[in-house]
Formats: C-alpha cells, sequence, structure tokens
C-alpha cells in the first residue's frame, strides 16, 4: 500500500502526481522563491512551455504570479497577493474582538521574546552567541518572527474591519 493509500503525504518522487496542468504549475509557482523562466517551471510541472506560458499569463492578470520582462520572461509568486488573501481571511472570518484579542497575545509572546534575548527582532539575535539549546534558540527566533508577521497580519485585517465598520466582504 503506498504513503497516499494511507492518507500520508505524497512520494517526493512526484508530488503533483493525480493533479490537472493548472494544478500542477500553480503548485510549481508557490513554491518559487525567485524569478523562473518558463521552461523551468514546465519542466516541473510535466508539461510543455507553451501550456505552462498560457497558465503563467493567466496567474498573472489574476494577480497571482509577477512577470518580469526579459531574456527569458521569468514569473515568480506574488507575495503581496497572498498577503491580501491571508488579511482578507481574518477580516471575514473574526470579529474586530477576536482579532484585537490575538493582536495582544502575540504582543505578549513578543514582549517576552524582547526580554529574553534582550533584543527588539529577532533578526539582532546572533542564536550562536546566546547560552542555551541552539535547537530551542533556532525555534524561538522562527516563532518569534512568526508573532511578529501573524501581528502585523491580524492588525491589517483588524484595521480593515474598523473602515468597513466591522463588516468585511468576503
Amino acid at each position: 500500500m503506498s504513503e497516499q493509500d494511507t492518507g500520508g503525504p505524497p512520494s517526493f518522487d512526484d508530488p503533483f502526481e493525480g493533479e490537472d496542468v493548472e494544478q500542477r504549475i500553480y503548485g510549481t509557482l508557490l513554491q518559487t522563491r525567485e524569478p523562473t523562466g518558463v521552461t523551468a517551471i514546465a519542466e516541473q510541472s510535466g508539461c510543455d512551455p507553451k501550456t505552462a506560458r498560457k497558465y503563467l499569463e493567466w496567474f498573472t492578470d489574476l494577480g497571482i504570479a509577477t512577470r518580469h520582462d526579459g531574456r527569458p520572461v521569468t514569473y515568480e509568486r506574488n507575495d503581496a497577493y497572498f498577503e491580501w488573501r491571508r488579511v482578507n481571511g481574518l477580516a471575514t472570518t473574526n470579529s474586530l474582538e477576536e482579532l484585537r484579542s490575538r493582536i495582544a497575545d502575540l504582543t505578549e509572546r513578543i514582549d517576552s521574546y524582547q526580554q529574553e534575548y534582550h533584543a527588539d527582532h529577532p533578526n539582532e539575535v546572533d542564536a550562536l552567541r546566546v547560552d542555551g539549546d541552539i535547537d530551542t534558540v533556532y525555534a524561538d527566533l522562527s516563532d518569534w518572527a512568526t508573532a511578529l508577521r501573524d501581528r502585523r497580519l491580524h492588525e491589517r485585517a483588524q484595521q480593515k474591519l474598523a473602515d468597513t465598520g466591522g463588516r468585511a466582504s468576503p
């Protein structure tokens, strides 16, 4: 029985097995962290470059991808789009009170890390110079950075709700 049959994660050999070409290209695009050529995206997605280009242009029109003109033309995920989606999702699924409560919790967690590591931001901490278990320090710094990002997103969602009188449209 394969891992997929047991409900486990997909095989690393073919993570897009069973998905249609649009889903494969979208999945590949989500994994890009720098501008990537159509040919490379097509190869990773297992499709023809012409097909990849068609979907990449469509994703660009939707705001999901960013196109960089040049030779060759390259594409990458548009992080601003995904951040907007996250903020919109928070604003539509939470009340102002819930957002305020979550912001307060995140602020408390951030303040705790700032006091523990005597720094305003995790980037200011040299993990190799901190006394303690290095794995714990790295986990703390990662959690701290996540808390900072999450607080910023929740604050944006709170502002969105406040600007609309407490109601956000989906």
